[in-house]
């Protein structure tokens, strides 16, 4: 597949843009600009110098960092699309979900939002055979009992004979 002159161009930028060794290159020319204050007699050119090309720089940053997370957000959007897609449990309502209005995408969130408040309630109150960890409201069940890192109780396990 072959990619467009800009997509090139955008992807090695936003990789330049992105290293650390850009970053010091930066902090040097700030530092470089300063120091040179005196020589130039913080002169209004002097000034304008770096308010010139910083706003420059930042202006064309932004295009360029939308640019590239516009394109992230499509294909992690489409990836997500396929997941839903192939779990035969998925809603295939959720697909293409981000191109909803605000409005129809509370209706989902609302939705989902009873479902994870029914799952919290049910691990409030859980099986007999399994532990997890103590709610602050409900106290502390195990207080005798042996507890790993997590805060999970350990049971003894049963002695055979």
């Amino acid at each position: 597949m072959k990619k467009s002159w800009f997509l090139q161009f955008s992807n090695a930028l936003a990789q330049v843009a992105g290293r650390a060794s850009t970053f010091v290159i930066a902090v040097v020319l700030v530092i470089v600009w300063a120091v040179s204050g005196p020589l130039f007699h913080f002169s209004d050119t002097w000034q304008l110098v770096i308010n010139t090309s910083t706003t420059i720089v930042t202006f064309l940053m932004v295009f360029l960092i939308q640019n590239t997370q516009n394109r992230d957000t499509a294909a992690m959007q489409i990836k997500l699309d396929e997941l839903i897609r192939v779990i035969d449990k998925a809603h295939n309502a959720l697909l293409d979900l981000e191109e909803l209005d605000e409005k129809e995408l509370t209706i989902f969130r609302k939705r989902y939002e009873k479902l994870a408040e029914e799952a919290r309630g049910n691990l409030r109150s859980p099986p007999r055979d399994i532990d997890l960890p103590d709610f602050p409201e409900q106290g502390d069940n195990h207080a005798q009992s042996k507890r790993d890192s997590a805060g999970f109780c350990i049971k003894a396990k049963p002695k055979f004979a």
